[in-house]
């Protein structure tokens, strides 16, 4: 046998193991994500209904979910906290690090329990860092894997992405843009055969899309009033950046029951006066987009206000607490309060006659594309949720505004700051 002919078969033998890892990870990370998508929505429904019927349930609820992630936590993972999307760089940056198999039911629990009893963040990172966990494990079992490493991780993570908004575009982008920012023959096949399988398997199971809403088509005399938007989804980015960096700090030196106290107070306080705040939030979207209000009045304007003003605070309070999950979900909340309000400012004292639903989405592509500086992972991950790219040029070129207005003003994120911690060696 020739020396080409022995790194021709070389080269088969590691596609065909690096494609049977792929498809392993994938199955099993879009298994959990869909698993852990509906268990949480349908409890959190059922316990936002009663709290709703019975609002002394605002003051319980995040109590129990905080105590029992704490009782976890103790008992159950280690005693070792979740740090989020730094376990996933620490892992990818260090050749000795890697994420444990307790990471996927530590995460997938801990994000189910956060979001059901009304902690005011999403299910993303945790599925993120659970799918990452799936992809870790399955690169610990051969030797030939340790290499690719990164590239089965990042399987894991698209396949996670995808799965959770349907959108295998956003799976691919959220991969490259935050985790990996480096593309290669192999992250490329790995990363598509994960999503293959992902879509393959919510075709089968006839997932639906997390919002049904159908955009109508822009006009170019938006185009001014959406500038304005991607201006203030930076800035309202920062805001949320700034107040989760803020909390844990303060939070840090207390002692975990400390913080749990003083975070369950702050989001049962928050609920009551608004119980839109209430998990992920996207009941309040699904609401907004099916009976929107037309009306731009005091109230109104106050109450909106007051959901964008707090909403950065009670999503930094849930996970300084110890609440599990991420700046994901906060964002696309964010961002369609923003919308809205900005597309009734506009037709209620400038007629500007625009359409805000369509403002709706493109805020949410904003906040979320300034929160993690990835405007290719929010344009597609927003026209995933609509099925349909007639809001694509918009989205676009208001994602990628906000993006570099926010970096301009304050250059970091959530995600950059962890980043950077895990590249400083610990003593």
């Amino acid at each position: 046998m020739t020396h080409s002919q022995i790194k021709r078969r070389r080269s088969l033998i590691k596609f065909r193991k690096i494609t049977v890892a792929s498809v392993i990870i994938g199955c099993l990370s879009a298994l959990l994500a869909v698993t852990l998508k509906h268990l949480t929505d349908q409890y959190e429904h059922r316990l936002f209904t009663q709290a709703s019927l019975h609002p002394w349930l605002f003051v319980l609820l995040p109590f129990i979910g905080l105590g029992l992630i704490s009782l976890l936590r103790e008992y159950l993972f280690e005693k070792k906290p979740n740090k989020g999307i730094t376990e996933i760089f620490e892992c990818t940056q260090s050749k000795k690090k890697n994420l444990p198999a307790y990471k996927i039911p530590s995460h997938f629990f801990n994000g189910f329990l956060t979001v059901v009893f009304g902690g005011s963040t999403g299910i993303e990172v945790s599925t993120v860092v659970a799918s990452a966990a799936v992809g870790s494990v399955v690169q610990q079992k051969a030797n030939f894997f340790r290499e690719y490493k990164t590239e089965l991780i990042c399987a894991g993570v698209a396949a996670g992405i995808t799965a959770l908004f349907n959108s295998p575009l956003a799976g691919i982008f959220f991969a490259y843009e935050v985790i990996s920012r480096k593309i290669s023959k192999t992250f490329a096949w790995a990363v598509a055969v994960a999503i293959a399988c992902t879509s393959v398997l919510l075709y089968y199971l006839a997932e639906p899309r997390l919002f049904d809403i159908n955009p109508t088509g822009w006009y170019y005399r938006a185009v001014p009033y959406w500038l304005i938007l991607g201006i203030l989804a930076a800035l309202l980015s920062i805001y949320l950046t700034r107040c989760v960096l803020f909390f844990k700090s303060r939070f840090q030196p207390i002692n975990a029951r400390q913080r749990m106290v003083i975070g369950g107070a702050i989001l049962s306080l928050s609920l009551l006066a608004f119980p839109a705040l209430y998990g992920d939030g996207y009941h309040a979207l699904k609401t907004m987009f099916i009976t929107p209000t037309t009306t731009l009045t005091l109230p109104v304007v106050c109450a909106t206000l007051g959901v964008l003003l707090l909403k950065p605070i009670v999503t930094s309070a849930t996970l300084a607490s110890g609440g599990d999950g991420g700046v994901f979900a906060p964002s696309l909340f964010l961002g369609a309060f923003l919308g809205w309000l900005s597309a009734m400012c506009a037709n209620a004292f400038f007629g500007a006659d625009v359409v805000p639903l369509n403002f709706m989405l493109v805020g949410m592509a904003a906040v979320l594309s300034a929160s993690i500086h990835a405007p290719l992972t929010a344009v597609f991950l927003v026209c995933g949720l609509t099925g349909n790219y007639v809001l694509f040029v918009p989205i676009l070129g208001v994602s990628l505004l906000s993006k570099y207005v926010a970096k301009a003003v304050y250059p970091h994120t959530v995600y950059s700051i962890h980043k950077i911690a895990a590249q400083v060696p610990s003593r």
